[in-house]
């Protein structure tokens, strides 16, 4: 970042053309009055005339060079001999001085999906990622003489701040409630924002959006990966499978104790618990056994 900040930066200014269609006009009309003069003035002693019209034709000739048209979203930086002297943005017909330089650029929006990088996350595992950016030219002058390709130059920052983001973000089981990049798409995209748009300032470029396109394991730990997460979806299950139960149990044990049921030591309460969270914690259906004793023999 410290070689950006050192260079000579180039500012956007307005400047450049003229109306094109007047100056049409003007230049038609003055090479009109010169094929008049060549072709009508044949009197002795007019050759001067003759020769006035000549050159006349040949300026308004050369006059004709200096025009260029703007579309809509469209600017066009005008030099002279190298030095930049504005950015024309009005669209139609345009005209400058032949001898100026014209180099026009597009200041449409863009759209680009970077290539899938394999890049480690915060915990070191290797995943694949790619996003997709919205980005303009905001400062043609800086696009065009700041940066050698400033469309090269973007795809390359591109990668470059997706790398370095991705690095402080676990893909999946944050510590401490942190962002990941799985579950938290949206801050991790606005980050990738803010530090390309610190990349590319020096470009005149504007990040308009950026979002995570695709987010993968890397194929060599997505197996592994794969297992944990279903490790994980079981045990989670079961956790909310024994407290449901427990609470069953609880509230089975104090209707019994209220209503005057049955009365039972706490032998007799510890076998019950046990029994009924078997069944209700259990992954295939109970088998009922009928006791055709006495509930203590």
């Amino acid at each position: 970042m410290a070689a950006h900040l050192s260079i000579n930066r180039t500012e956007e200014r307005v400047g450049g053309g003229a109306n094109g269609g007047l100056i049409l006009l003007a230049l038609l009309a003055i090479i009109v009055a010169g094929i008049w003069l060549v072709t009508y003035v044949k009197v002795d002693g007019m050759e001067t005339i003759g020769l006035t019209g000549i050159f006349v034709i040949s300026v308004a000739s050369v006059g004709l060079a200096g025009f260029y048209s703007l579309q809509p979203n469209e600017g066009c930086a005008i030099t002279l001999f190298g030095e930049y002297k504005g950015t024309d943005r009005t669209t139609g017909l345009r005209w400058v001085l032949p001898w100026y330089g014209r180099k026009k650029v597009s200041l449409r929006v863009r759209n680009v999906t970077s290539e899938t990088l394999k890049v480690n996350d915060k915990r070191g595992n290797p995943i694949e990622i790619a996003a997709n950016v919205v980005w303009r030219v905001a400062d043609s002058a800086q696009a065009l003489f700041d940066v050698d390709d400033y469309a090269a130059f973007i795809n390359i920052q591109i990668e470059t701040a997706l790398r370095e983001v991705t690095r402080h973000y676990a893909y999946d089981h944050a510590e401490e409630e942190e962002p990941t990049l799985r579950a938290d798409a949206e801050i991790v995209s606005e980050r990738l924002k803010e530090d390309l748009q610190t990349r590319v300032a020096v470009a005149g470029i504007a990040i308009d959006e950026t979002h995570l396109m695709h987010l993968a394991y890397a194929p060599e730990i997505a197996g592994a990966m794969l297992r944990r997460q279903q490790a994980e979806a079981v045990l989670a299950a079961r956790r909310t499978i024994v407290i449901g139960a427990v609470s069953m149990v609880e509230s089975a044990l104090i209707q019994l104790s209220e209503r005057g049921v049955v009365e039972l030591d706490d032998e007799r309460k510890a076998t019950m618990v046990s029994n009924l969270l078997v069944v209700l914690c259990g992954d295939r259906d109970a088998q009922p056994v009928l006791n055709t004793g006495t509930l203590y023999g």
